[in-house]
Order: structure tokens, then C-alpha cells, then sequence
């Protein structure tokens, strides 16, 4: 999106820091990590690995993987693990091998496939751990990659709680024939892409070559800093008199903004940044964009989640009745 410019006469950011230039433990300490999970463990049991593998005392997955499915498994650390919600709620791609229970030609196959791409319905499978009811869920696209027999190699995007599983019976079921899902793999979770996600013993070993070597280069590769699970999110940049006020648990209001995403509605959730790409709260719009640009007072964002430790800025605010104020 295109930044508005609210205030052109805001103080420059002098304070903070950029997340590309953070340290492997302040990473540690609020990062994420693109696990590539292998086929076996359940997510829990690799999480605990990697756990026990960085010596973090927080770590959360975003998004489980049955046992039998590979692919990206976010993990959060430390205070990043209080956006896990973000990773849940994320888009997903996913790979996956589908086996037809009888013949079909493949330009039946090919048009029936299309028309699970949009708003399909969905009833979760008897082993799944939600409510079995029937809900919607939006397939974004749907891609056959091969088809070899009653093989069909498919790559699907799609919201996320959308069970790959019950997608291959109902196109079994919508062919006529019955279909079952062989093999899965998740190859993005929102904007954690397969080509960037790494294997345990990885990041074990890069840990322990930051340990004793003490260079993080590697490490600093493979954990990303916490802003990257924000990136889906409208954003909103105060000026930095603002941000030590926010990080005391005060609002943010229309005379703490110095830039903001273009078309943000009322009730969006956003990315509260500082102009050096800081995260410092996760809250909900009490205005649109346009509101704000015509407003010089009020609060803009309700505040839910401080992720900047109170200090990382100077203090520059004297009352509590000007907090998120210049």
C-alpha cells in the first residue's frame, strides 16, 4: 500500500533500531522461525526439539501439521509467541497428492477441479479437533500440476482451517468416483515460503556455532525478527514522541501518527511501527484512513498488544493526558 503522509514536520527518528540489524539473542528473544517439519513427529514434539535445540524458555507453533504432513511449521519465540493468533489466522499454500478411487478423463478431472476454486463449504473430519459443523472456507487458487493415472499432483492456496483431506473426498465425490489425500506438504504459511524454511539440525547447528565461535551470521539468517508476521497487516507509523507512550499501555491518537497505509477501515486490525520498521503494538483502527487525514484529535488506534519494551524510546510525553500524543 501507499504510505499517507499525516504530519511532514514529525521528529526525525534519531532511537530504536532496525530489525535487520538486531542480534541473534535480542532475535531469539522475539523471532520466528520457518521450521521445515519433517514426516513423523507431531508439531508438538518438533517444537519441543527446537526448543530444547535454541534454549529459548517461549516458543509456540503457528498452524499444527498431522504427523504424517512436512512442510512449514512457524514457530514464535519469545514475546512473538503472543502474535501466534496472526500465524493461525494466515493464508496457506499446500502440495499435495490425491489418488482417485476410479478412471476418469482428464478433461473431467481438469473442470471439476476448477469449481473448488472460490467459496466452498467444508465440514471438519472426525479426527479434527474443532466443531464438526459445516463452514465456509475461500480456495484462492487451485492448480493441477500432473496427473499420471489416478495420481493428481495439485498445489492449492487457500484461507487458513481449510482441510486438504476433506477437499480430496469432495472431489472424489463431486467426480463420481471417490478420492482419498496421499501425501501433504505445506509449502507457505502467510509469508513464510518453503524456500526460506529450515530443518532442525540446521538451527541446532547454527546455535551452537553462535555459541562457540560466537558468529551469528548463520543463526541471524534463519531467525527472522517479529515484524515479519505483521506484514500482512495495515500499518500505521507514529512519530517517535509517541512510541515509549504506547509501550506504557496508552492508545495511540490521531496527533501521534506521522504516516499510515492508504484505504485502512474502521475496526481493522494493524501494525502500529515506528519509521525505522519496529513493531510496537498490535490494535484495532477507531478510524479509516480517511477520518484520520481529516481529523487532529482522537484516539486512531485502540492498542490490544504491546510488543516494545517500555525505555526502547526516551520518554517525551508529561502527562498521562497527552500519552499517544506528541
Amino acid at each position: 500500500m501507499k504510505l499517507l503522509i499525516k504530519d511532514p514536520d514529525a521528529l526525525k527518528d534519531r532511537w530504536g533500531k532496525r530489525p535487520s540489524d538486531r542480534t541473534a539473542g535480542e532475535l531469539l528473544s522475539s523471532g520466528v522461525v520457518a521450521l521445515d517439519k519433517p514426516e513423523g513427529p507431531t508439531s508438538h514434539q518438533v517444537t519441543a526439539w527446537a526448543r530444547d535445540a535454541i534454549k529459548v524458555e517461549r516458543i509456540g507453533h503457528g498452524g499444527t501439521l498431522d504427523p504424517q504432513v512436512s512442510g512449514v511449521l512457524p514457530l514464535c519465540l519469545g514475546k512473538a509467541v503472543r502474535l501466534t493468533d496472526l500465524v493461525l489466522s494466515s493464508d496457506k499454500e499446500y502440495v499435495c497428492v490425491m489418488s482417485l478411487h476410479g478412471d476418469r478423463p482428464v478433461e473431467k478431472i481438469r473442470s471439476v477441479v476448477s469449481t473448488f476454486v472460490g467459496r466452498i463449504y467444508q465440514t471438519p473430519p472426525v479426527r479434527s479437533s474443532v466443531k464438526r459443523q459445516m463452514r465456509i472456507r475461500n480456495v484462492s487458487s487451485l492448480e493441477i500440476l500432473e496427473i499420471e493415472g489416478r495420481e493428481i499432483l495439485f498445489k492449492v492456496s487457500c484461507d487458513a482451517g481449510t482441510y486438504i483431506r476433506t477437499l480430496c473426498v469432495d472431489i472424489g465425490e463431486a467426480l463420481g468416483c471417490g478420492a482419498h489425500m496421499v501425501q501433504l506438504r505445506r509449502s507457505r504459511s502467510g509469508s513464510m515460503e518453503e524456500c526460506n524454511a529450515t530443518s532442525l539440525q540446521d538451527l541446532r547447528d547454527a546455535y551452537v556455532f553462535w555459541q562457540q565461535h560466537g558468529r551469528d551470521a548463520w543463526l541471524r539468517s534463519i531467525v527472522m525478527p517479529v515484524e515479519v508476521l505483521a506484514e500482512p497487516l495495515p500499518k500505521v507509523i507514529v512519530k517517535a514522541t509517541a512510541v515509549d507512550a504506547l509501550c506504557h499501555g496508552a492508545d495511540l491518537t490521531v496527533k501521534g501518527i506521522h504516516m499510515l497505509d492508504e484505504d485502512i477501515r474502521r475496526n481493522a486490525l494493524a501494525a502500529v511501527m515506528t519509521a525505522r520498521g519496529e513493531l510496537v503494538a498490535i490494535g484495532h483502527m477507531q478510524m479509516s484512513t480517511s477520518k484520520i487525514m481529516a481529523s487532529e484529535q482522537g484516539v486512531a488506534v485502540k492498542i490490544e498488544r504491546v510488543m516494545m519494551d517500555a525505555g526502547h524510546y526516551p520518554r517525551m510525553w508529561k502527562y498521562s493526558t497527552d500519552l499517544g500524543d506528541e
